[in-house]
């Protein structure tokens, strides 16, 4: 349904400025080099009308990439709805200018056919993203997390079918061990459809991709797409001097309290004082640091207003390190805990 009472929206002609595209592995598309993931605050709890300026903001700064799955909300399916609202109000014209993705892989409807990684569930997942929004295909779909009770044929296979059938124009995995996700590319190079992209957590406290996961990729030639860059917030101004009401971890979302140890906060201060002597937040450094390595494609943030939408995307103003500020970086660039993914990753 099109809301019609909204304000018409013209994009900016001058969107094509200062942010880089990055090419995607070895395949012919570029994503931005940062992206908006509505992992967050695009569910039925957050105002449309919020929603509705940073997704505009975000398209007349460069970001063309909006990344999304069949569970993000709350409640499930909301995110997809809302943006297909927005899509048919506002980017309906600029359909071809736009990368639009989406996943399944965790639950999302009762019963053993709404999670996992069965050709089932995948498929009938993606039908039911395109109703929410409004789309006749997505330009990448992704199996959203390993699932170790499926063959990994049939998760590809479906992935596979799904671009064949022209519902998706590629494969994407997300959260895959190296080892993993060199056989997902062996058994969909099989099938005639070459994986795109790994999308796997990865920040200046979550590290766990430089331990073989950026070699594989890299040899393969499939691209790569961090999510979580700025560690769940941890890696932002907003816990330097504790935990302030209404954040992610005052509500207990995605980020515990008990990650927030004085240890964990004075490596973060340090490289607080860092970005400050590069001219930076601290969040435009940490997305400039996971930047930094060729192979990483695009680094996916949230925004839960257009001021923090347009912080984080200054970043691309300052992507250069020294060797001196890259070897202070790594003594306080340690593992913090944050990683809440590690058991799907570490699936061989």
């Amino acid at each position: 349904m099109v809301d019609t009472w909204l304000p018409p929206y013209l994009a900016r002609p001058d969107r094509y400025g200062p942010m880089p595209y990055r090419r995607v592995g070895q395949s012919g598309l570029r994503l931005p080099a940062v992206s908006l993931g509505l992992w967050h605050n695009f569910g039925g709890d957050k105002p449309f009308d919020v929603q509705r300026a940073i997704l505009r903001r975000a398209f007349d700064i460069g970001i063309t990439h909006f990344d999304l799955a069949n569970n993000y909300g709350p409640p499930y399916g909301s995110a997809e709805a809302n943006f297909g609202r927005h899509f048919a109000a506002d980017f309906k014209p600029y359909r071809d200018e736009l990368v639009i993705s989406t996943k399944a892989g965790y639950d999302m409807w009762p019963g053993p056919y709404g999670i996992g990684g069965s050709r089932k569930y995948l498929l009938a997942s993606l039908d039911q993203s395109l109703t929410r929004m409004g789309l006749d295909y997505v330009d990448i779909f992704y199996s959203h997390c390993p699932d170790e009770d499926t063959p990994l044929e049939e998760t590809m296979g479906a992935l596979a079918t799904a671009v064949q059938q022209g519902k998706a124009l590629y494969a994407g995995i997300s959260s895959y061990s190296p080892e993993r996700t060199e056989r997902a590319a062996e058994v969909l190079g099989q099938m005639g459809v070459p994986l795109l992209i790994h999308q796997p957590s990865y920040s200046m406290v979550n590290r766990w991709i430089e331990g073989g996961l950026l070699d594989t990729i890299g040899e393969r030639g499939i691209g790569c797409i961090a999510f979580s860059p700025l560690a769940q917030g941890m890696l932002t101004n907003k816990y330097l001097d504790g935990i302030p009401e209404g954040s992610r971890a005052s509500q207990g979302k995605s980020l515990s309290p008990d990650l927030l140890s004085d240890e964990s906060l004075a490596h973060v201060r340090k490289l607080n004082d860092l970005a400050s002597e590069r001219g930076q937040s601290l969040a435009q450094m940490a997305l400039a640091w996971a930047l930094r390595d060729d192979r990483v494609t695009s680094v996916l943030i949230g925004a839960s207003s257009v001021g923090q939408l347009e912080d984080s995307a200054a970043a691309v103003s300052n992507l250069r390190f020294s060797d001196a500020e890259l070897e202070e970086i790594d003594r306080d660039a340690v593992e913090a805990g944050i990683d809440l993914w590690r058991s799907q990753s570490r699936l061989t």
